[in-house]
């Protein structure tokens, strides 16, 4: 075929997008969340799915259809086609978690090169997170407000000293990569982060589950809510069914819910006991993460607690 041949191919444009394209959506007390550029949409992963058609040739109905079907059999290729870049601004402690995710391409604020952002992320009296007894990397509920206004004092004398201290070693002539070195992590800093649909989704699913911090869980949001639902809702309706509302089924759930349906309780517990979910004697009392994640499961589905 000769150049010729080949008609032009319009930039795929998402206009609930356009409208936002730029603008800062914010996140805790000064932190944000900025679309830069995308490409894609739900249509670029129905034409990457099905190489062998042309624009037009499927039901708005049926696109949906095989994007639920890509979703729910994990074929996670044709989303990889649709790209997001953003610009944002977050507290130095959540960036820490939130570069762990390694499959995006990253441009972050560098404090070598250029003077520290002059912006911490600050503690309201009643936000003060108490550490959960049962999770070690969790908290759960709060301070009373006498304890949370003594904090939140203390906060600020600490980053107002943090941040005087950095800007007279500046005024000294000490270099920018050693005079931040005493920073706190509630320091802001901004990145640019480009991803693919596919990682993205991945991402959104681990940081906005209920156990993530939630900081950070406020940015997946932020981003899943504002800016994924409007540029693929088709894909966000499917990941939300197939990834954030569905529940996984282990050998052990799938027997013991069978034994309930079957002969009722005292099938199941035994069962449990075989499977180590419950000590010798029955009882709940042996620790197990695996059981109250099935007790979980058991509850959501209307079983009651077979033990």
């Amino acid at each position: 075929m000769q150049q010729s041949d080949f008609e032009p191919i319009p930039r795929i444009s998402v206009p609930s997008l356009d409208a936002i394209l730029g603008k800062p959506i914010p996140v805790l007390d000064d932190g944000f969340v900025r679309l830069v550029d995308y490409m894609g949409s739900d249509e670029a992963i129905v034409q990457a799915a099905r190489t062998s058609y042309g624009k037009g040739t499927k039901k708005v109905s049926e696109d949906r259809g095989l994007i639920r079907y890509l979703m729910r059999h994990r074929h996670s290729t044709p989303f990889e086609m649709c790209e997001v870049k953003l610009h944002i601004r977050v507290p130095m402690d959540t960036w820490r978690q939130w570069i762990r995710h390694r499959m995006a391409n990253v441009n972050e604020y560098s404090t070598r090169y250029s003077v520290a952002i002059d912006s911490a992320q600050a503690t309201d009296p009643d936000r003060w997170r108490v550490q959960s007894v049962g999770n070690r990397q969790g908290s759960d509920g709060y301070l009373d407000l006498e304890k949370g206004n003594h904090l939140t004092e203390k906060e600020k004398e600490l980053q107002s000293l943090s941040n005087s201290i950095y800007q007279e070693r500046l005024d000294m002539g000490v270099a920018r990569e050693q005079a931040r070195k005493d920073l706190p992590l509630s320091t802001y800093t901004e990145a640019y982060w480009k991803i693919d649909l596919h990682n993205l989704l991945h991402f959104l699913a681990l940081r906005m589950d209920d156990h993530a911090q939630l900081e950070i869980r406020l940015f997946a949001k932020t981003i899943g809510e504002e800016i994924v639902s409007k540029w693929v809702p088709n894909a966000w309706e499917a990941f939300l069914d197939y990834r954030v509302r569905s529940l996984s089924l282990t050998q052990y759930d799938k027997e013991i819910i069978a034994a309930i349906n079957r002969s009722g309780k005292e099938e199941a517990k035994k069962l449990a006991i075989q499977f180590g979910l419950l000590d010798e004697s029955g009882t709940s009392s042996k620790k197990s993460r695996e059981r109250d994640e099935l007790e979980i499961k058991l509850t959501d589905l209307g079983f009651e607690i077979p033990w």
